[in-house]
């Protein structure tokens, strides 16, 4: 039989050592939300600096070129893309093709190799490579096009679309970048972004859109 002393010894946790194992948990369950909340605003910045880096792209190249990239009918001479199929654009000013077209004589698609051959964003000037397409920091795709594309919006030159962005992000984006409404302002959020469909003022957090933005 065991010593009544023995017994008591291990009768179980007290209030103090339980008192301290909760504090552990709650230091835990703290510290891992905050870590997704930092990664959660790092995400953010990244596809925010997306939205910023691209006119930067269109400025630079312009500048340097007195051309629009993508419609640059002298690409061949400016960056020297006779290395490249197919090249150059038309010049009309116009950056002609959808924002996420994989056709490598839309305009758009050859933006990209454009400003990479003219040493403006980093990326394959190949059209054949795998990672030729760009992609957000959430691996949706990333564009650009003259077309409006919603219905809803009204200014812009050029529109930049990024895929593939919850609802929680698309509305931070908009907090950052815009007014804060995603179905007004020159940045807005759909399901869809083609220039037929609407943008959408309430979005669900786990849902993921397309946002795009005119410059």
């Amino acid at each position: 039989m065991p010593h009544p002393h023995i017994a008591r010894r291990q009768s179980g946790f007290t209030l103090i050592e339980i008192a301290i194992v909760l504090v552990i948990i709650g230091l835990l369950l703290g510290g891992i939300l905050k870590g997704q909340e930092l990664i959660n605003s790092a995400r953010v910045k990244n596809l925010a600096s997306d939205f910023r880096n691209i006119p930067v792209f269109i400025y630079g190249y312009q500048d340097k070129f007195k051309a629009l990239p993508g419609d640059d009918k002298a690409a061949a001479t400016h960056v020297g893309t006779t290395t490249f199929t197919p090249g150059a654009g038309n010049g009309d000013g116009i950056i002609q093709g959808a924002w996420n077209s994989t056709t490598n004589t839309d305009e758009s698609f050859l933006f990209w190799q454009h400003v990479r051959a003219a040493g403006l964003a980093p990326g394959p000037t190949d059209i054949t490579a795998g990672d030729y397409p760009p992609n957000n920091a959430l691996g949706g795709r990333i564009g650009i096009q003259s077309a409006k594309p919603f219905t809803t919006m009204n200014s812009g030159t050029y529109f930049i679309c990024s895929a593939g962005i919850s609802g929680k992000f698309a509305k931070q984006l908009d907090s950052q970048l815009d007014d804060g409404v995603t179905n007004t302002g020159s940045m807005q959020a759909g399901a869809t972004a083609d220039g037929t469909t609407t943008a959408n003022g309430a979005l669900d957090d786990a849902t993921t859109y397309t946002v795009c933005m005119g410059v």
